[in-house]
């Protein structure tokens, strides 16, 4: 399966069900081959060719959505305010479980410093149920983002899957099938990300998928392998947003449904802020929006903003993150062993200081695109935090 770009898919309304077809690969793990044109400037091309066209075919339709609301892909418009009056019940504030989830751990506290509470299973090598159930299929089959620059995408030079995100999945599946594995990747929009766990229509998802104390009642997470935070990205020329203040007034602001996101904006504070949502199956597809005017801002993860602002540098990150968010490996929450043996994987992917596997995937992908510390040094990997 070769390039198809997210514009064509919009178009055609297949995003959710074509993209849970598995994309069925068996990648070699040689890493050194990720460079050059993967990170050369055809992306970039694609994307404005692909804008091109849907300014063409569906630049009418677009620009003709009547009233103050915004369209959304359901067709359908929400103003934030403090009120919550839009004619669509606002969520409650997000929970607060304190059981500890199936991922381990004693009680589950979201926020800034609470992130790191998420605990998650000590790391094993040992074979159960789930790593034998993947290792007798000879496979391991992955959600995957394909749409998502630097993190997973498929370069439409070579067809292959590429990404932050993918270097982890080849390295888990190296683990556990050894040299040469089989990887089906399987697409998945950021809204069906828990239910293909949940139906097993995957062993495990991989796609910039933060920890949070209300998706531990669904799936179980490996511990930490990155963090981020919500960030808005706009235009360079003529946005008016300037961060999660004032300035988002009126304003459009487009995320991805399912997504942290969409937890954010339903929240209190930000629906006193008086923006308007529009809420898309990807949060690719804002970019799109963007570049068509028909949003003003995407609210979406700093890394995948900045993904966003490498494949078109008319967009950029604004503001402060709004939150600090840590990604994590999901699985079944029956898969306890497989938890633990990605958690074994992870601490193996950290070693090295420098030399890491860790760093060595963040430098070929993220560090020319994401800023570094506070002091400007490179960021380290999150420390592994337990709960058993």
């Amino acid at each position: 399966m070769g390039w198809v770009s997210p514009i064509d898919r919009w178009r055609t309304g297949s995003w959710a069900e074509t993209e849970l077809s598995a994309v069925r690969l068996r990648e070699s793990p040689g890493r050194g081959a990720r460079g050059g044109g993967s990170r050369s400037g055809v992306s970039l091309l694609v994307a404005v060719a692909g804008l091109a066209l849907v300014a063409g075919v569906l630049g009418v339709t677009l620009r003709a959505a009547p009233g103050p609301a915004v369209a959304d892909a359901e067709g359908a418009g929400e103003r934030l305010s403090a009120s919550g009056e839009s004619g669509a019940t606002a969520p409650e504030e997000p929970r607060n479980p304190g059981d500890g989830g199936s991922s381990g751990g004693e009680g589950c506290r979201e926020g800034v410093e609470g992130a790191r509470a998420v605990a998650s299973l000590k790391p094993s090598r040992k074979a159960g149920r789930a790593v034998k159930r993947v290792r007798k299929a000879e496979r391991l089959v992955v959600g995957v983002d394909q749409d998502s620059y630097l993190w997973g995408y498929r370069d439409p030079a070579s067809g292959r899957l590429r990404g932050f995100d993918i270097d982890l999945v080849e390295a888990i599946a190296e683990d556990l099938l050894g040299g040469d594995p089989e990887i089906v990747y399987r697409p998945v929009p950021t809204e069906r990300r828990v239910a293909a766990i949940r139906d097993r229509e995957v062993d495990m998802v991989v796609r910039t998928m933060t920890i949070s104390c209300d998706r531990r009642d669904d799936v179980a997470f490996s511990t930490a392998y990155f963090e981020a935070g919500q960030q808005l990205v706009a235009p360079k020329e003529g946005a008016r947003v300037k961060g999660f203040d004032g300035s988002l007034r009126g304003e459009r602001l487009c995320y991805a449904r399912g997504s942290t996101a969409e937890k954010l904006m339903r929240t209190r504070k930000v629906r006193a802020l008086g923006a308007r949502s529009v809420t898309v199956p990807n949060q690719l597809d804002c970019l799109v929006r963007m570049q068509l005017g028909t949003v003003d801002a995407t609210v979406t993860d700093s890394a995948l903003g900045a993904g966003q602002a490498a494949q078109d540098p008319s967009v950029e990150l604004v503001g402060e993150p709004a939150t600090v968010e840590p990604y994590g490996v999901a699985m079944n929450p029956a898969d306890r062993d497989l938890v633990r043996r990605v958690n074994r994987v992870l601490e193996e992917y950290r070693k090295g200081g420098a030399d890491s596997a860790w760093r060595s995937s963040y430098r070929e992908w993220l560090a020319d695109e994401m800023m570094g510390t506070e002091d400007g040094k490179e960021p380290s990997p999150p420390k592994p935090v337990y709960g058993d």
